[in-house]
């Protein structure tokens, strides 16, 4: 016998959805409440830029007023006939290269050592952070203090010289400084990639007969490469406008033998009120650093790109 079905019952009106209206969500209106940070990062950011982009073609000196007037590229045609200038250049590469490199290594060591288990990991761990979160003026103070002096420092107990090492080897102590103070950020980094690391993939190597320098050199470095390199990057951009420690413990000196950059501009800007060249100087040196960074960013992007697409 065939069954009758009910028929289905209208849906009350209530309970009807209403269509989203088209056209009322763009996409200006989704980036709308980021407006304010936008403006406020512009504000804080580009336009002293901009301003520094506009002095930098004005002579201008606040010791002589009254001398402000626009002179074209002179300042920069002057910036490089500046021997002090390319002397402060050389020594800016010199210690970023030499500052990324031996904490990259170092940090690349304890990251390994701190990878494997053993009692006491964590505090060992905490320790070696610490110098990463010291501020850069009380690091620069306690090297200059502690370490360094030629009467009282750790340096001098331990080699009985009488080495005023801050006068004689100027820009090594700073390296130094620099390298205890970044080595935790390197560590930490390489750490992160350490433990992503897939174990099956060490295991696997292990069943088939790799020693622990092939399990290193094969598997294991290829994976940190984009860590390391990343590290690398972040670190030269921080290391590039090292201040504190050149400030505090070597005034650049003897002479301009530990002079930077940044310090340089400081000393044309506040010590010598030059206002048109160390704007200059300031633009080229960021103009320095985009390309440095641009350079970076395409050789570490291209490596992920490869590395995603072999996955």
């Amino acid at each position: 016998m065939a069954t009758i079905s009910a028929p289905a019952r209208p849906e009350p009106a209530h309970a009807k959805k209403a269509a989203p209206k088209r056209g009322t969500d763009t996409p200006f209106k989704r980036r709308l409440p980021l407006l304010p940070a936008l403006l406020f990062v512009v504000a804080v950011t580009q336009l002293p830029f901009v301003l520094t982009v506009f002095y930098s073609f004005q002579s201008w000196n606040l010791v002589r007023p009254g001398s402000r007037h626009f002179v074209g590229l002179q300042n920069y045609i002057d910036v490089f006939a500046d021997s002090t200038f390319l002397g402060a250049l050389l020594n800016t590469v010199v210690l970023t290269v030499v500052c990324v490199f031996f904490s990259l290594l170092l940090g690349l060591g304890l990251a390994i050592l701190l990878d494997r288990k053993f009692l006491g990991r964590g505090v060992v761990r905490t320790l070696l952070i610490t110098p990463f979160l010291i501020l850069p003026a009380a690091g620069a103070l306690l090297w200059k203090t502690t370490m360094f002096d030629p009467t009282y420092g750790l340096l001098h107990f331990v080699f009985g010289t009488d080495v005023d090492w801050l006068s004689e080897f100027p820009l090594a102590a700073v390296m130094a400084q620099v390298v205890w103070q970044w080595t935790p950020f390197m560590m930490l980094l390489i750490l992160a990639g350490l433990q992503s690391q897939p174990k099956d993939v060490l295991e696997a190597a292990s069943v088939d007969g790799a020693g622990r320098w092939r399990t290193f050199t094969a598997i294991t470095l290829p994976h940190l490469s984009r860590f390391l390199q990343l590290a690398t990057l972040l670190g030269a951009i921080y290391i590039v406008n090292s201040f504190d420690a050149i400030f505090l413990m070597t005034q650049g000196g003897p002479g301009t033998a530990s002079t930077n950059l940044p310090f340089y501009i400081y000393q044309r800007a506040f010590q010598g009120f030059d206002i048109g060249q160390s704007s200059a100087m300031g633009v080229i040196v960021v103009i320095l650093t985009m390309i440095v960074a641009t350079f970076a960013l395409r050789l570490m992007f291209r490596t992920f790109s490869v590395q995603g697409g072999a996955k």
